[in-house]
């Protein structure tokens, strides 16, 4: 990995702004490596936005952004591929975990990086997700819910672990609710609401710990989740995924200053599920709330 990977920003005290540590060069491949990446396609990654600036991206569920001493062995990464997209060396400036898709920003100069990554410090930026999660809900409201760092053993092994809880706060708003007749537990039939989320922060799995903490997870996480839930959606549908989507930045552009939108479109996936959940065409379109305006 060129040096220039590190030229990210750790001086902003933010969870989603990269930190080089986390950054690091590829681990020599063996011969069982090499074999094994001749049979692996890459994911298909798509442009939303450039210009000689900036580079946004629909980043597919399962890619990483970058490679890390967590995956030595993996062959795709976001940053990888979006540099050999557009021809010329990117910057990551914000977070996106693994099993979440949608839009990821980077920058095309460390300046320009260092600009938006202050935007994201300072909460400045508008992020809007949309999730399936467990059960039905009906109303819009506002969680203010710290959250205590989650370490993991390698990479934090010299964080004081005795850390306090750092502010997290999330918007959350439902759009549909469905129940279907089909037990995915004690229960007869299963109820899921899709649900709109807004972070005013950006905590390390923020929404999921949120929605897991109001007792709706985000259906298919692993971690925060309802194993049964998860189980059920992924047999029932075929598909295994985390149902999280980041679907739209709001940002103004460091250079130009002007106001940019940036929104990506769901997976076909999502339709296929939205059909399962009865969720037709007429009752999509006439929600402006799913327009994320």
């Amino acid at each position: 990995m060129n040096a220039k990977d590190n030229d990210t920003l750790s001086a902003i005290d933010n969870d989603e702004c990269y930190e080089p540590e986390f950054v690091e060069e590829a681990a020599p491949l063996t011969s069982t490596d090499v074999a094994t990446e001749a049979d692996e396609q890459p994911p298909v990654i798509e442009v939303l936005y450039q210009d000689e600036h900036i580079v946004a991206i629909h980043k597919p569920a399962g890619l990483l952004v970058h490679r890390s001493y967590l995956a030595r062995k993996e062959r795709f990464f976001a940053m990888q591929m979006t540099r050999d997209l557009v021809g010329c060396h990117v910057f990551p400036v914000h977070r996106l975990d693994r099993p979440t898709s949608g839009v990821l920003l980077f920058a095309k100069s460390s300046e320009v990086a260092r600009q938006l990554c202050e935007q994201f410090a300072d909460h400045s930026i508008k992020k809007q997700y949309l999730a399936i999660v467990r059960g039905n809900m009906h109303e819009s409201g506002t969680l203010d819910y710290a959250l205590k760092q989650e370490f993991d053993d390698i990479g934090d092994k010299h964080v004081d672990p005795n850390k306090a809880a750092q502010e997290a706060v999330t918007d959350f708003q439902p759009l549909l609710n469905t129940e279907i007749p089909f037990s995915s537990g004690r229960y007869p039939s299963s109820r899921y609401a899709l649900i709109r989320l807004s972070p005013h922060t950006g905590r390390k799995h923020q929404l999921r710990r949120h929605m897991a903490h109001l007792r709706h997870p985000i259906v298919g996480d692993t971690t925060h989740g309802d194993g049964k839930q998860n189980k059920f959606f992924r047999e029932h549908f075929n598909i295994n995924r985390l149902w999280l989507i980041a679907k739209s930045l709001q940002f103004v552009h460091p250079v130009t200053q002007q106001a940019m939108h940036i929104e990506t479109e769901l997976e076909a996936e999502w339709l296929t599920v939205f059909d399962a959940f009865g969720w037709n065409d007429d009752q999509l379109s006439s929600m402006p709330s799913m327009l994320l305006s």
